[in-house]
């Protein structure tokens, strides 16, 4: 079936952003124009059509990436669990991140990203506000959750989101590499450990 424009247009770029995520994983703040549109079956003038330039196709190569945590297994909770449950179960979710043998080019990934976007004000800006962004979309499954007797604000789960991340990210770095051999129900432990009221904050 003959793609519209349209479609064709979508599909271009989303080779692009991916082959970009394939090269830059490799080489990093070397990764070439070249490299990237050669893998992507495109030229380098796709690129500058596309996405008019390389600094234009990194930024969206950063843009689209929001992180690797699927909140699926969150969403299909439900919302009857109480905010320690939902805790322990996006807990578990990053131990299985952690833990798939895939990982590691993830890790080295986001290694690489950051070795490119600490050069480049503008892609470090658009990082940061994918991480931001990400830690709001959890949020939302964290909010109104009861703790004490008390629903959660959207502010308490921004701050339980943020440490969250930190911490799993951290423990999740450790599987990877081998260091340590957490498993599936230490995650979930360490993670209900964060729900105080010294975590959360006011009201």
């Amino acid at each position: 079936m003959r793609l519209t424009r349209a479609e064709s247009k979508a599909a271009n770029k989303r080779a692009l952003i991916d082959a970009a995520r394939e090269v830059v994983g490799r080489q990093g703040a070397q990764a070439r124009l070249e490299d990237i549109a050669d893998l992507a079956g495109l030229t380098t003038g796709a690129v500058y059509s596309l996405f008019g330039g390389k600094n234009g196709l990194m930024v969206a190569m950063v843009d689209d990436y929001v992180g690797p945590l699927d909140l699926r297994p969150i969403e299909a909770a439900g919302p009857g669990l109480t905010l320690e449950e939902v805790v322990a179960v996006i807990a578990r979710q990053f131990w299985r991140m952690s833990a798939d043998p895939e990982a590691a080019g993830q890790l080295l990934f986001e290694i690489r990203v950051m070795d490119l976007v600490l050069a480049d004000p503008d892609l470090l800006a658009k990082l940061n506000a994918a991480i931001n962004a990400a830690e709001v979309q959890l949020a939302t499954h964290l909010t109104g959750r009861e703790y004490g007797g008390t629903p959660i604000t959207r502010e308490q789960a921004v701050r339980l989101a943020r440490a969250l991340k930190a911490l799993l990210s951290g423990l999740g770095q450790g599987v990877v590499l081998g260091g340590h051999g957490g498993s599936e129900e230490y995650f979930a432990d360490v993670a209900r450990a964060l729900v105080t009221r010294q975590v959360l904050g006011p009201a």
